[in-house]
């Protein structure tokens, strides 16, 4: 994954939410606290999310905008976010969020290379499982 995507500010990994929606805006929050996007996207990511889910398995969940939410991206970036006590995800579990905000077609080599990280069941552990931002960011560079 190319550099400056992640900023260290952006990997919260002790946060908790009541349901999806507060995690999805947990993590736009992150992106608009890293300077990534306009707080307008994260209306976009809960309109995507009631398009189609998010959710990829094993934990975990990849909210992000829609199409035309694309103007409200200052830059590309992802962060990450831990909820362990977990949250209901339309009934499954959901204890990591990789929030992505891409300009253009940013998104899909973004969106491929956590696939790959994540279908790496030991990697996506370390993920899911991390208490250190080092951590995140050794698994994810």
């Amino acid at each position: 994954m190319r550099d400056g995507l992640l900023d260290p500010r952006a990997v919260l990994l002790h946060e908790s939410a009541a349901d999806r929606d507060a995690a999805i805006r947990r993590c736009g929050q992150a992106l608009v606290d890293v300077g990534a996007v306009a707080p307008s996207y994260v209306e976009a990511m809960l309109e995507r999310e009631r398009t189609i889910s998010t959710y990829v398995g094993e934990g975990v969940a990849i909210p992000h905008g829609t199409a035309a939410s694309k103007e409200d991206v200052e830059r590309d970036a992802i962060c990450v976010v831990r909820f362990p006590g977990g949250v209901d995800w339309d009934g499954e579990p959901v204890t990591l969020c990789v929030g992505i905000a891409a300009a253009g077609d940013g998104h899909v080599p973004l969106l491929a290379a956590l696939a790959d990280i994540l279908l790496d069941p030991d990697r996506a552990r370390t993920l899911r499982e991390a208490t250190e931002v080092s951590q995140v960011i050794k698994e994810l560079s």
